[in-house]
């Protein structure tokens, strides 16, 4: 597997140091937004009746692939079409950790050149899916440069990598839809014949382990790392996937666990995007109307409604806390679970 260390441009920005631009503040005494729909009473023990979806800013073109950093007591996410990483603190609000957090050259692939979801490694380095660069990329925040762990399967550039995840193991899995690329399927730059989902192991060797699925896009791995789980955005098949992860790391016995299409049919926003899992294995997941509650058994608990379409989800703080990066804001819910690794 190829490997480099690229060094940022002139026009990077890290840390909010970019041309003394300066921390936007959160929006203050903002009325909280959408609302609670409980199907089910198991719904209580994990997002409390009284609980208000509140918005912590806004101004975004498309907010995706938030994350915590424990280390710093801040969220990143990203904010695709400006090509922009945000970073987010409690009483500093909103300021430019990475820019150009993607693509920094003359000749664009598409028009979503940045960053688009978000991860740490064991050792607290940022990870990204590279989505304007069409890769999954490591930034090393001390030296400012960023190196590449794939972008190429079978000497063929990789669409555009969406959504990633750690496994205990140390393999990392992806998806990689087109959407970082003009055409999507029918882009005159898309070189795979398929969208994929991946492993790169922590050596370097990229595996494909699906290449059935129309738009894989959001991605998680239970607790107990026995199972991923897979969303796919296309309104025709709005499936969350599960499938078995074997010992050697690859995957088996895919199965659809929770179908959208009703949700879609009702004409709610959104459809199936990022997730995350609680530490007891409920899934967090986007879908039409804002965060659906499912069980591991695919059972539909119950939703965070948003009121518009809702990208991802990350949670933080004290991991009872679920952000929530929905079209052009930033939202956030106190909950009565907590997030894996809390």
């Amino acid at each position: 597997m190829r490997r480099a260390a690229l060094v940022f441009s002139a026009a990077f920005c890290l840390f909010a140091a970019c041309h003394g631009a300066a921390p936007v503040p959160p929006i203050g005494g903002a009325a909280p937004v959408g609302s609670l729909e409980r199907l089910d009473p198991a719904f209580d023990a994990l997002v409390p009746p009284g609980a208000t979806i509140d918005v912590l800013a806004e101004g975004f073109d498309w907010s995706e692939g938030p994350v915590w950093r424990k280390s710093g007591g801040y969220l990143l996410f990203s904010d695709i079409p400006k090509n922009t990483i945000n970073k987010w603190r409690q009483g500093s609000g909103i300021s430019v950790f990475l820019r150009p957090a993607g693509y920094a050259g003359s000749t664009p692939f598409g028009r979503e050149l940045g960053s688009n979801g978000l991860t740490f490694d064991a050792s607290d380095r940022l990870v990204m899916a590279d989505h304007g660069n069409r890769q999954i990329a490591r930034v090393d925040e001390a030296r400012a440069t960023k190196t590449t762990l794939a972008d190429r399967y079978e000497g063929k550039r990789l669409n555009s990598p969406n959504d990633l995840v750690y496994h205990s193991s140390g393999d990392l899995y992806f998806t990689d839809p087109p959407y970082g690329l003009d055409g999507i399927n029918e882009s005159k730059h898309k070189e795979l014949p398929f969208n994929g989902v991946f492993r790169l192991t922590p050596r370097g060797e990229l595996t494909l382990l699906a290449s059935d699925i129309t738009f894989p896009n959001g991605i998680a791995i239970s607790p107990d790392g026995r199972t991923l789980y897979i969303g796919t955005s296309d309104d025709r098949t709005p499936y969350l996937f599960a499938y078995d992860i074997r010992s050697d790391g690859t995957i088996a016995r895919k199965r659809i666990l929770f179908d959208a299409s009703p949700l879609i049919r009702a004409g709610r926003p959104g459809g199936l995007d990022g997730m995350k899992v609680d530490r007891n294995g409920v899934i967090f997941t986007t879908g039409p109307g804002g965060v659906l509650v499912i069980t591991p058994e695919g059972k539909h608990l119950g939703s965070i409604l948003t009121g518009d379409r809702t990208a991802n989800v990350a949670f933080g703080d004290d991991g009872a806390t679920l952000y929530m990066t929905a079209n052009h804001r930033l939202l956030r819910i106190r909950t009565a679970t907590r997030g894996l690794g809390f």
